[in-house]
């Protein structure tokens, strides 16, 4: 939606409008009806924002996967797990971006020869590095809240770009490929973190 539009929406709804953000949701049932508006218009405005989600705007080309049921629910396991450890939304895009890197949002295993060293589970938390057993590092409510840990370790988290908080926890190889999943990472979570 262009910007006037959006603009002209939230300011007929009574919304304050400052820098282009809405200061919150639409409440329908207070708001006087908007009348000449195509139904497009009026889905677009119920639609989450994810602009507080990436607040330094997404780093690079962005890379999106297909999630089947099993990838959906390991995402609203690290959603859960986030709130469980009292954390805000963007903690649980930084999560789930690492672990759209990390394993494509699959509890990876062994994976034997193709392994990289002992790493398992969402995050390719490795037991040999103090992450957790085997058991622990698989189960997606504990790697969360271990990878959340060394989240809450890093100093300004909240303030860093995605790539570089994540890559602080998890010292990756390939320290700029967690970038490329910002946004499927905050649709995710703009599409679960109420539900």
């Amino acid at each position: 939606m262009n910007t006037m539009l959006r603009k002209s929406v939230l300011g007929i709804a009574g919304l304050a409008v400052a820098g282009g953000l809405a200061a919150g949701p639409l409440n329908h049932h207070e708001a006087a009806p908007v009348t000449g508006l195509s139904e497009a218009a009026v889905v677009q405005a119920d639609k989450p924002d994810t602009a507080k989600l990436i607040p330094h705007g997404v780093q690079g080309a962005q890379s999106k996967i297909d999630l089947n049921d099993e990838q959906t629910a390991n995402a609203k396991a690290i959603i859960a797990a986030t709130k469980k450890a009292g954390l805000p939304e963007r903690a649980a895009v930084i999560s789930i971006a690492t672990s759209l890197q990390e394993s494509k949002l699959e509890n990876l295993g062994h994976l034997g020869d193709r392994n990289d060293h002992d790493s398992l589970g969402l995050f390719q938390q490795r037991p040999s590095s103090g992450w957790g057993t085997p058991e622990q590092i698989t189960d997606p409510e504990y790697s969360t809240l271990a990878f959340l840990k060394g989240l809450k370790q890093v100093d300004g988290w909240q303030d860093m770009p995605l790539t570089e908080a994540a890559q602080t926890v998890q010292v990756s190889a390939y320290p700029d490929a967690y970038a490329q999943w910002e946004q499927q990472a905050a649709d995710i979570v703009a599409h679960n973190w109420n539900s």
